[in-house]
């Protein structure tokens, strides 16, 4: 089988490790992929928004199956091109992907089924957000509506700090078009947990549960990022809690999203919060989350190219879906001054054990060197039987990974240790 992987970070990479282990696949194409992606898959300079690209280049190559992996080409249609063309894909249609594309829609879908999230209120409006503020409790959150490179929530503190998010999102053009609309949410306390989920329309397979890591610095201080690290299993998420989130919040969703006409095939990532009056979704994505695919695909023992077969086919009730019990840990290796500003072009070496435990994001191949080419440059993972045991391997892995101004967390998964003591 000749596969298309639209996409080229880290949580492409990993998907295309996973993809490889099925004997069926003789060629995996990634459009556009990137330079750590260059050892394991066919790069395409095609730009992962670029529909008609994407679309001519499968016709012509013959492409039997189609994985769409970021948010922004799913919620654009990519799916529904691809399958105009008889291409079948692993990925939600438009329609659907608007769970993630507009936070307005997710929540008040939330809203009309009865799905347990956080209290809000949408402005279109600057000045009616910035009056709302006037009396709003805080902390509060505030959300962009569409798409924003996973940074589109600012969570202020206070009420000056909420207003200026507001200003910089609806005035400020922050987010562009995606913050012409804005949610102004009530701040939710707990542990948060990530699961992202193989679903068909109609069966959920919940994978396994991770804990993700968004600011920059130790101690989860500084601004947020896309994700610095991530641990799997989370210890915060317990069967108890898995069974609850199954019966109130995944399978609800699924029927909710079937009787808005939208049914949702591929991965639906749940973003979760763990707060005293039971869980809560903070968050819809409409796709694998990066860095949590990192953890969450090197412990799946099942193959994954049946499983999204499956998805595509609706015949995930009778495809098997087997984790490893065993615990992972990923730490992400970022340019020095990620998010804001930083330098690229360094050149990235790793050890050859380092190498086949880590999954590239932002690199490039220039006259046959790895150069670094985007904030979040490699993820290394590791798989122990305990966690503290593969938060060690993680690290000492990443070890082997170098570049210039190269800048890691040092505690990721601290907060998990803490949670089994």
């Amino acid at each position: 089988m000749k596969l298309l992987v639209v996409g080229g970070g880290g949580r492409e990479h990993a998907i295309i490790r996973c993809l490889k282990k099925n004997p069926e696949v003789t060629e995996i194409f990634a459009l556009p992929g990137n330079g750590g992606i260059a050892a394991d898959a066919t790069c395409v300079a095609i730009g992962a928004t670029d529909l008609d690209g994407i679309v001519n280049f499968a016709v012509e190559n013959a492409i039997d199956y189609a994985v769409v992996a970021p948010d922004d080409p799913l919620v654009l249609g990519c799916v529904d091109a691809l399958e105009s063309k008889g291409i079948p894909c692993f990925g939600p249609r438009a329609n659907a992907a608007i769970i993630e594309g507009s936070k307005v829609f997710s929540k008040n879908l939330m809203k009309k089924y009865g799905i347990p999230t956080a209290g809000y209120e949408v402005f279109e409006d600057m000045n009616a957000a910035l009056s709302y503020l006037d009396t709003a409790a805080v902390p509060t959150v505030v959300k962009a509506d569409g798409l924003a490179l996973g940074k589109g929530v600012i969570i202020a503190q206070t009420r000056e700090e909420a207003k200026k998010a507001v200003r910089d999102m609806m005035e400020g053009g922050m987010f562009g078009k995606s913050g012409s609309r804005v949610v102004i949410e009530e701040f939710l306390t707990g542990p948060e947990v990530s699961v992202l989920a193989f679903t068909d329309g109609k069966v959920v397979r919940p994978m396994v549960s991770s804990m993700d890591h968004k600011r920059i610095g130790d101690h989860d201080t500084g601004l947020n990022t896309g994700g610095m690290g991530t641990v799997a299993p989370n210890p915060y998420y317990t069967p108890e809690i898995a069974e609850t989130c199954m019966k109130e919040i995944f399978l609800p969703t699924i029927a909710a999203m079937n009787a808005e006409g939208r049914t949702f095939k591929g991965c639906l990532y749940f973003g979760l919060m763990l707060t005293p009056k039971g869980p809560k979704v903070i968050e819809y994505n409409c796709r694998f989350g990066d860095p949590e695919t990192q953890v969450v695909l090197p412990l799946l023992e099942s193959d994954l190219l049946t499983i999204m077969r499956a998805c595509t086919n609706g015949t995930l009730a009778d495809t098997e879906v087997k984790f490893s019990d065993k615990n992972a840990c990923c730490v992400i290796l970022a340019s020095n001054g990620y998010p804001v500003s930083y330098k690229k072009g360094f050149e990235i070496t790793m050890t050859e054990e380092a190498a086949a435990h880590t999954f590239v994001a932002g690199a490039k191949l220039a006259d046959g060197k790895l150069l670094t080419s985007g904030g979040r440059v490699t993820g290394t993972t590791a798989i122990a039987d305990t966690l503290e045991e593969a938060i060690r391997e993680a690290y000492r892995l990443s070890d082997g990974v170098k570049f210039e101004g190269a800048y890691r967390r040092s505690d990721i998964g601290q907060r998990a240790l803490l949670a089994l003591k």
